[in-house]
């Protein structure tokens, strides 16, 4: 095929050596499964090609490429498309539906009903100097390979360059990343990646160069492409989010975490001085308290001895003048009135009571140290934290569900306890992902990790989760196993981490 734009730039077929790339291998590997060649035969007779380039999966049934690659002047001529997946499966027929040579953009439609991994787009700004791959088919790799017409129409693994941006210089027709990720005759229409694997830019075409010059090369925008998608109602993949690797990420969550662990030993702190605070102040307050009732009760005491003398001393009157009714009265008086005082007396509270009534005093009082409940069952909306997240392919809407505490969701999905936490495998049969979903209740933390798979690991995902039967929410031990096995069944599958790390936060 014709390589570049005519009268500007020339087919360019070198490589250069890439060196150590600060992306994780994980994520280019999976934006590879999203690329696929795209092979050109003349429409009137044969079946030997006559150009091919690279091209975009955007949807489950729609590719996007370059308008150079399948445009009919270029080739003089009528001419069939036929689409090969990286990753599995025959050759798909297919159709250019729509061109635009302005831009250097085309988008093609499978014929057969199958569906493809659709890519995702990075729609953030690209900084100067980032690291960026292009990934297609560069024909001198096919061509120093050895590859045969027949090898060309299976599944291959798409070429990997690294190179990094050069931004502020743009062709003057249409908006351009300039890079240094080489490309070569076949890359036409292939990605220009980050290093999560979103999608930058659509390769295009390179600068000249005559052996003494840098080569540079250069990407139809996002934005050209997302425009070109748009007006034909494609719905495509976006992420605006910065790419962080994993490295950063476990950087980030150890300074998250040692910041929490400090806020924590501080609320701690306050709190613990606060309850001392709380309890010195109910101590005394029963130290005052006690102290009052043994002055009032030692002072009824006295009084009531006061008036037991004085009936004793009108009884003794009474019987020198032999009133001895009147006398008798008296005298029970002033022995009920001793009676009187020697039960005040000992009714004092002693000082050994401090502590319990301390302690009485506490019960039922809300301390304004303690940190809110947290709500364990009912209807939670969970809001992204990308501070936390790894966000690759996925939208960050708000995710709502109505959790149990049994561990159902939304009254038909199980999840099995893992510690503080609640967990659950899924592996879809349209989707070549697998997601590990966590919910913790005591911190109303939800979380995601998704893992892109190729289609023969996908095969077994789904092989063993087929394993158990685990279609409805159940309190049953067994059933709770049996979530539990299935999910680490699938988890040894897995890589050890995940392409894509979602955090959320529910209330």
């Amino acid at each position: 095929m014709r390589f570049g734009l005519s009268g500007l730039f020339i087919l360019i077929l070198s490589l250069v050596v890439p060196s150590a790339a600060r992306a994780d291998p994980e994520d280019i590997a999976a934006a590879s499964r999203s690329v696929v060649r795209v092979v050109v035969f003349p429409a009137a007779a044969g079946d030997t090609p006559i150009g091919h380039g690279s091209g975009i999966v955007v949807a489950p049934n729609r590719v996007l490429t370059n308008a150079h690659v399948v445009s009919e002047e270029e080739y003089e001529g009528a001419i069939r498309v036929v689409i090969v997946p990286s990753d599995g499966g025959e050759a798909i027929a297919a159709e250019v539906i729509d061109r635009s040579p302005r831009n250097d953009l085309a988008l093609i439609a499978l014929n057969d009903g199958r569906r493809l991994t659709p890519a995702t787009f990075f729609s953030g700004p690209v900084g100067d100097g980032a690291d960026v791959f292009a990934i297609g088919y560069p024909g001198g790799v096919d061509i120093a390979q050895g590859l045969n017409m027949a090898d060309v129409l299976r599944p291959q693994v798409p070429v990997k360059t690294r190179g990094n941006i050069s931004s502020g210089r743009s062709a003057k027709d249409f908006e351009t990343l300039l890079h240094t990720a080489a490309i070569g005759g076949g890359n036409s229409g292939g990605p220009l990646v980050d290093g999560c694997g979103r999608v930058l830019g659509v390769n295009s075409f390179g600068s000249l160069s005559d052996g003494s010059d840098a080569e540079f090369f250069f990407a139809v925008a996002q934005r050209e492409a997302a425009a070109f998608l748009r007006r034909n109602n494609v719905a495509f993949r976006s992420v605006d989010s910065e790419c962080l690797s994993r490295a950063e990420m476990s950087r980030a969550e150890a300074e998250r975490e040692a910041t929490e662990a400090a806020r924590l030993a501080e609320e701690n702190r306050l709190a613990e001085a606060a309850r001392s605070k709380s309890f010195g102040e109910a101590r005394r307050q029963a130290e005052y308290e006690i102290i009052e009732s043994r002055d009032n009760l030692s002072m009824l005491t006295v009084v009531l001895i006061f008036l037991a003398l004085g009936a004793a001393g009108t009884c003794w009157q009474l019987l020198e003048r032999e009133r001895r009714d009147q006398a008798r009265l008296a005298g029970g008086s002033a022995a009920a009135l001793v009676i009187a005082a020697l039960l005040s007396w000992y009714a004092r509270p002693s000082f050994a009571q401090v502590e319990e009534l301390t302690r009485a005093r506490l019960v039922n009082t809300e301390d304004p140290a303690a940190p809110a409940k947290v709500a364990s069952e009912g209807k939670l909306t969970c809001v992204i934290d990308r501070s936390r997240s790894r966000i690759t392919v996925s939208d960050t809407a708000d995710v709502p569900f109505e959790w149990a505490a049994s561990g159902c969701v939304n009254g038909k999905t199980q999840y099995a306890s893992d510690g503080a936490r609640w967990v659950r495998t899924f592996v879809p049969n349209n989707e070549a992902q697998v997601s590990i979903v966590s919910f913790e209740p005591a911190r109303s933390s939800y979380r995601i990790e998704r893992h892109l798979l190729g289609s023969e690991a996908m095969q077994k995902a789904r092989a063993a989760r087929n394993q158990y039967d685990v279609k409805s929410c159940s309190s049953d031990p067994a059933m709770l196993e049996k979530v539990g096995a299935m999910n680490a069944a699938v988890r040894q599958l897995l890589p050890q981490q995940p392409n894509e790390l979602l955090a959320f936060n529910c209330n």
